[in-house]
Parts: structure tokens; C-alpha cells; sequence
């Protein structure tokens, strides 16, 4: 009986334990669509931004990805993925939205208009911050888009405009992501920046036995630019979470 208590002892310690360590750390809630998303094996090399993102930070941080492919801010709060984030917030965490994707595109059924889109942005912010919590905007990642002149296209001028408005009424940290993420294609070029999507040749990959050609959505390399412009941003801003993001070794 008394070896059966000491058991139960420490059993009870170890659950305290694990329940202050996990209340210590920080969270990262990612919350967008297929640019950001985690991708099944069967979508390889396709990735997403957030995937990368995970491997930046110190054990202090954990970074749960809940980006979803072909998700709006209408569907995603729709579908009930918003609600249990709010749900688990705690003082000190933070929650990274990024859409505009899917939201901008009027023949797909995620649309969502730009009233809709600022309200449903406000809603994020809002119910983040009642829990203590830290939102960051930012601006929908760029396509891979050229013109004629080899000048790189913003596809997502209006709703990259609709989310700065937002950060700006409401005072809310923004992370210009469409910006640096075109000035990168930019300076990569017409050619060397399809290395940065998700571009098969036929019979190059099984996942796409007839090739693949998709200036949208990233292969490793691409993810991992898109995530070191994020984590550019967040020293730039000076945010809390800077000094855990991880230092490259030394050669």
C-alpha cells in the first residue's frame, strides 16, 4: 500500500510538472491557407511557409500550425477552426493570420467580400486580444507572376491594402509579407524564382506523374525563404519572441 501512494505521488508530481512546463511556453498560433499550411506526404514537395516556421524557435516556443489549403476568413471561422483557437489563448501567446488567397478570387466559393474580409480580420484581433493574447497581421505571400517586362505582378493589391488598413485602425502589428516576399521574386527574376515553387518536370516526382506547374504554392526551398522573411519581421518589430528564435551555426 505505501509503495502503491509513493507511485501515485509521483505520478501526480510528473502531471504538475508537465502542466507548468506547457503553461511556460509560448504559443504560436498560425492560422491561413495552403501558403502557409502543414501538407500531407502525398502533396510533397509542396509546402508551406508554416512548416519551416516551426523549426525556428527555442523548446520555449511552440508553434501549432492550423492553416488550412483553400481557406477564406469566412470559411475558416465557418468551419469552426477559429473558435477552439480562442478557446486554448492564454496571456502572452500570439496568432499569425494570413489570408487574402482565397478571400479575393470572386469564382471560388471561400470569396469573401472586402467588408467581410476587414470584419472577419477585426474579429481575429479582437477575440485574440480579449484573451491577453498578441495578433499579427499579415499580408497575403506574393504569386509568382511577371509581366511582359519582367516586372513582377501584386495579384493581391486590393486585399494587402485591406489588411494594412485594418492593422492601422486598430493599431494591430503587421508583418508586410506581400511586399518583401514580390521584392524577393523580384530580385530571384523570371527564371531562377520558379526554383522557390512547387515546378515538376513529367515523371520527376510521383505525386505528379504528369508534372506540375504552380506558381502559388511552394516547394522546401520556397517555404523556407518565405518563413525567413516572417522571422525577419518579427526582429524588425522587436516582438518578445525574437530572442528565442534559434542562431544558425557557425561554420
Amino acid at each position: 500500500m505505501k509503495f502503491l501512494k509513493q507511485i501515485g505521488f509521483v505520478f501526480i508530481i510528473a502531471i504538475i510538472l508537465a502542466f507548468n512546463q506547457a503553461k511556460d511556453k509560448t504559443t504560436i498560433y498560425l492560422i491561413g491557407d495552403s501558403t502557409m499550411s502543414q501538407k500531407s506526404k502525398k502533396a510533397y514537395p509542396e509546402t508551406g511557409w508554416g512548416m519551416p516556421f516551426t523549426h525556428f524557435f527555442d523548446s520555449t516556443v511552440v508553434v501549432e500550425n492550423h492553416a488550412q489549403n483553400g481557406r477564406s476568413t469566412r470559411t475558416f471561422i465557418e468551419e469552426n477552426r477559429w473558435q477552439p483557437i480562442v478557446e486554448k489563448l492564454k496571456k502572452g501567446d500570439y496568432v499569425f493570420i494570413q489570408f487574402g488567397h482565397n478571400d479575393e478570387v470572386t469564382t471560388k466559393k471561400s470569396y469573401t467580400t472586402e467588408k467581410d474580409f476587414k470584419a472577419n480580420l477585426l474579429r481575429f484581433v479582437k477575440e485574440t486580444r480579449s484573451k491577453k493574447a498578441i495578433p499579427v497581421l499579415i499580408t497575403p505571400v506574393a504569386r509568382r507572376k511577371f509581366n511582359t517586362d519582367g516586372k513582377i505582378v501584386d495579384t493581391h493589391e486590393i486585399y494587402a491594402a485591406l489588411v494594412k488598413e485594418v492593422a492601422q485602425k486598430n493599431k494591430v502589428l503587421l508583418i508586410d509579407l506581400s511586399s518583401s516576399s514580390m521584392k524577393l521574386l523580384q530580385d530571384f527574376g523570371v527564371e531562377k524564382s520558379a526554383y522557390l515553387f512547387n515546378h515538376l518536370a513529367p515523371g520527376q516526382n510521383p505525386n505528379y506523374p504528369n508534372g506540375k506547374i504552380d506558381d502559388t504554392h511552394f516547394n522546401e526551398l520556397g517555404a523556407r525563404y518565405m518563413a525567413q522573411l516572417v522571422l525577419a519581421e518579427i526582429k524588425l518589430l522587436n516582438l518578445a519572441i525574437r530572442s528565442k528564435i534559434i542562431k544558425p551555426e557557425k561554420k
